[in-house]
């Protein structure tokens, strides 16, 4: 699509809320039997990941989290909440997504909303980062799109 043909004059930034539509969509969407074992995590979507957080992973700019999973993994007895436990939940983080989207032209902001939620949950499921990255690697060997098209 040509830039002249954009109307960029009446165009907005995504809100959170836009961002959390997103997220709730492939959440909505997710095969089964993911979607009925992530149907307890929450899911929730800030401009950026608090400073503490930040400094725990050592990151000198909110920019460099897009997301974030808090609770306890399937895998670590998180299928039985106990009494008082916080529920699972994600993280989006809106600026660093949108920051991420407008350096990446070859991805969708939706593209990229759903593979962090996806990374996320996959925390939720057990899976550790290095995990995560070695089925990615996997994935791109098999020529299999990790930001699958709608």
């Amino acid at each position: 699509m040509s830039m002249t043909n954009v109307d960029w004059q009446n165009r907005y930034a995504p809100t959170l809320d836009d961002i959390e539509a997103m997220a709730s969509h492939a959440l909505a969407t997710l095969p089964e039997p993911f979607r009925s074992l992530a149907a307890d995590v929450t899911c929730s979507v800030a401009e950026f990941a608090e400073d503490d957080i930040l400094e725990g992973f050592g990151m000198e700019s909110p920019f460099e989290l897009m997301g974030l999973f808090t609770g306890i993994g399937l895998t670590e007895d998180g299928a039985v909440p106990q009494t008082g436990q916080m529920p699972n939940t994600v993280y989006l983080y809106r600026r660093a997504i949108l920051d991420y989207w407008a350096e990446h032209d070859d991805n969708t902001l939706g593209e990229i909303v759903t593979h962090v939620l996806v990374h996320e949950l996959g925390h939720h499921f057990g899976f550790s980062d290095e995990d995560m990255e070695a089925l990615e690697a996997q994935a791109d060997a098999d020529g299999i799109e990790a930001f699958p098209r709608d």
